[in-house]
């Protein structure tokens, strides 16, 4: 009977820990962001596990007489930390206007196997307020600070390529974006005036108001006529 108890419980552990990570796996994948619903079963459930293997192997070594050992319970737990950094490491991105994309899938493929710990440990009332806390974290304080925040939390950033027929004509793009309300926070500027249909290129990465939106700012360059062709790009 005992037994039969012990197996019930492990499969309610497995259990419970791939629902508590199907749900931060949900928010992913709505997201459209690499780690989704699959990946994160598959780490917190199988996280829960080896959890559960680590304290019942240091159980049953304390429990013999004939052997002295001394094991940590949570030793396998201690590993599993450090293998899904190596997980979190491949979905961190640098793209190529220096932004980087993924912390935050990271984190959650970190948090993933610590609900599987979680839980394989017995925690379960903490596996779930955790899970509760980091979606409360993730989708309805951002937005709140974006309304009622600081102005630096209500910017959007952009990546900006413009390409101008004059070098004449930089100094006034610049202004120009400026009087929208840009924030400039880096410039790059590319000379080819040394090819058949000489150009100016202008890279930018600048802040504005969440409330402009990237089409609309494209339009608004669009109506100059110095500018020759325009390439933008919204920043997460």
């Amino acid at each position: 009977m005992e037994i039969l108890f012990d197996h019930v419980e492990v499969l309610i552990k497995l259990s419970l820990a791939a629902f508590l990570s199907l749900i931060i796996g949900l928010e992913r994948e709505l997201k459209k962001k690499p780690v989704g619903l699959k990946t994160s079963i598959v780490i917190a459930t199988f996280s829960c596990l080896l959890t559960y293997i680590s304290i019942e192997a240091a159980y049953i070594a304390e429990g013999r007489d004939d052997i002295n050992i001394t094991m940590d319970p949570l030793r396998l737990a201690a590993q599993i930390v450090s293998g899904i950094g190596f997980l979190g490491a491949g979905v961190i991105l640098r793209k190529g206007n220096d932004s980087i994309t993924g912390l935050t899938t990271a984190a959650m493929i970190w948090g993933a196997g610590g609900i599987g710990i979680a839980v394989g440990a017995g925690f379960y009332i903490e596996a779930a307020a955790s899970v509760f806390i980091v979606l409360v974290g993730v989708e309805l304080i951002p937005p709140l600070l974006t309304r009622l925040g600081p102005q630096r939390l209500r910017m959007r950033d952009m990546s900006l390529h413009l390409w101008l027929s004059d070098s004449k004509h930089i100094d006034p793009a610049i202004e120009y974006i400026q009087q929208q309300g840009g924030k400039i926070q880096s410039i790059q500027i590319k000379d080819h005036s040394m090819e058949l249909m000489p150009q100016h290129q202008l890279h930018l990465r600048i802040s504005m108001i969440n409330k402009v939106k990237p089409n609309e700012f494209y339009h608004l360059l669009k109506r100059q006529s110095y500018i020759i062709a325009i390439e933008i790009e919204a920043i997460d």
